[in-house]
């Protein structure tokens, strides 16, 4: 019997502990607390993943702009390394026209005169092919002979007097002056004329 009084005066309590707004709000906040915590915890969880795969993309970017810089240094000193290989290049046919002259000149003909001419063609030839060659990589000499001295663009050896050309001008030279593109590449040495003795 007291055990059916316990389980009736239990029963109401319960009920009316439920039916309570204050209590109920309080079971309801720590329902929700733990929904929360679950809800929480579920965020952080996204968020540790996609801290995890943003570090591993940025690890993979770092890693392939590090492989890009050394690709491309590596392409820069084959460059450098290599970079007289089109111009030497053609530079091969002018040797081979020499090397014919010579042979041409040593097989010997009786007449020394016809010898000579051919090796002066041939000579001449080989002139004319190398200064093609200079030509198409924008190599142009430079006309000096009887224009006033530039000190940019000539180197004086020597001045002598003359009346044909002006003083301060060039009378002759010793080695002719090339420009690569727009830039100097070999001043020409030159005679300068004094003027009239």
């Amino acid at each position: 019997m007291t055990e059916q009084k316990e389980q009736k005066f239990a029963i109401p309590v319960e009920e009316e502990l439920k039916s309570s707004p204050e209590v109920a709000q309080n079971v309801d906040d720590s329902e929700g607390a733990g929904g929360k915590e679950e809800q929480m915890e579920q965020d952080m969880e996204t968020l540790r993943r996609e801290a995890e795969e943003n570090r591993d993309r940025l690890l993979r970017l770092a890693a392939d702009f590090d492989n890009y810089k050394k690709r491309q240094e590596r392409e820069r000193l084959t460059l450098l390394k290599y970079a007289g290989e089109n111009i030497l290049r053609e530079l091969l046919p002018t040797l081979d026209n020499l090397d014919r002259a010579m042979e041409h000149a040593a097989a010997g003909t009786e007449d020394p005169q016809k010898q000579l001419e051919g090796l002066l063609e041939g000579v001449d030839l080989t002139r004319k092919g190398l200064l093609a060659m200079l030509e198409k990589f924008e190599v142009s000499p430079l006309d000096s002979v009887g224009r006033a001295f530039d000190p940019n663009e000539h180197e004086a050896m020597t001045m002598e007097p003359s009346n044909e050309v002006p003083a301060n001008h060039v009378l002759r030279e010793f080695a002719k002056g090339y420009r690569f593109k727009d830039r100097l590449l070999r001043p020409a040495k030159v005679v300068v004329s004094g003027g009239p003795e």
